[in-house]
């Protein structure tokens, strides 16, 4: 196939791209703004693959959008890009606004004139993905709830109601003008190439350098972790397999408190970087419970059994297994991290090599 991918040069998008350039005979035209958690160095084992192809534009820019569409002729899109971290969001909810409800309407409307103007054999193979997340289902209260594909929504931060409603619109455009549409919701994803803002990078990054380890609350909030090249395993099988109109949701099945995932993660740290900074006897201490966030969803787990039985999907890493690599790579590529930390990845933006 030839795959349109919006956002391809951020955290989940930069995973699937590497894995079609890895596991797949597809080309991809990887369309992304590359605002700041656009990092085109997380493509840099791929950059010069002839199957892979780079345009910075913003799906808000229909001209643009329906341009790329008209010069690449794709089979199938995948949509990734999107404003994505909910702290950013209570700050300034109108880039999330914008990016996913905007931008998702201007990409539905290009990509609906796109798949008219096909002939009928390749009208019928499109497909249209829409990547979303399962924070827009609210939070869990039951200790054995799970979110199925058919939770109602009740999204909770300006981030997870921008999301659902981008959801919306794709299967409006779905029901309304048959545009053949997928949609796959996934659990939190961890891994390489993850932007230090987040968690798990934020606490390794943090350790590494003897600055205090921030945890929300009392750290109890259960987030059922997934590893980001098992998602795009997932969404490979998605695009591929997935029936029209279905929705698919997936999750790693390893749901961790936030504050276990913090220590998890000095623990590996005192195996795997043993020389601490200067004053820290050991990596636990230096955990700080901050003020929660507004809103805090307190558990999110993910009932990932249809994917499974309908597509064959299941995860390959545990979240031991996955927590470990993990960290493993941020030690093992400080460099990267310390381009994203002094900015001097976004001078790609101005058309610089990184």
């Amino acid at each position: 196939m030839r795959i349109l991918v919006t956002g391809g040069a951020g955290f989940i998008g930069s995973a699937l791209i590497r894995h079609l350039m890895q596991h797949s005979a597809h080309e991809v035209l990887n369309l992304d703004k590359l605002t700041y958690a656009g990092n085109l160095e997380s493509l840099a084992s791929i950059q010069d693959n002839p199957r892979h192809r780079f345009l910075q534009a913003d799906i808000a820019d229909a001209a643009a959008v329906a341009e790329a569409l008209a010069q690449f002729q794709p089979d199938a899109v995948m949509h990734l890009a999107a404003e994505s971290h909910v702290d950013r969001s209570i700050d300034g909810p109108a880039a999330f606004i914008q990016t996913n409800i905007v931008g998702t309407y201007v990409l539905l409307e290009a990509v609906r004139a796109y798949w008219l103007g096909l002939d009928q054999p390749r009208r019928e193979a499109f497909r249209f993905h829409h990547i979303s997340t399962d924070e827009v289902y609210g939070d869990l209260h039951g200790a054995d709830d799970l979110f199925r594909e058919d939770t109602p929504y009740a999204p909770s931060s300006p981030y997870s109601a921008s999301k659902a409603a981008s959801d919306h619109l794709v299967r409006a455009w779905h029901r309304t003008y048959g545009l053949p549409v997928l949609i796959t919701n996934c659990s939190n994803n961890y891994g390489p190439y993850h932007f230090p803002e987040k968690l798990i990078p934020l606490v390794i990054l943090n350790a590494l350098e003897g600055k205090p380890l921030p945890v929300y609350g009392d750290g109890a909030q259960v987030r059922d972790w997934l590893y980001v090249e098992d998602h795009a395993r997932a969404l490979l099988q998605v695009v591929s397999a997935g029936k029209v109109g279905e929705t698919y949701n997936i999750g790693g099945h390893n749901e961790q408190k936030n504050i276990e995932v913090v220590r998890a993660i000095c623990a590996l740290l005192e195996e795997l970087a043993p020389d601490k900074p200067a004053g820290v006897a050991r990596y636990e201490e230096l955990i700080r419970f901050v003020s929660d966030r507004p809103g805090h969803d307190l558990r999110y787990a993910i009932d990932a059994g249809k994917i499974e039985r309908e597509l064959g999907w299941t995860p390959q890493e545990s979240f031991a297994s996955g927590l470990r690599k993990t960290v493993r790579w941020y030690l093992d590529n400080l460099d990267w991290c310390r381009h994203v930390q002094d900015g001097s990845y976004q001078r790609q933006r101005l058309g610089v090599n990184a």
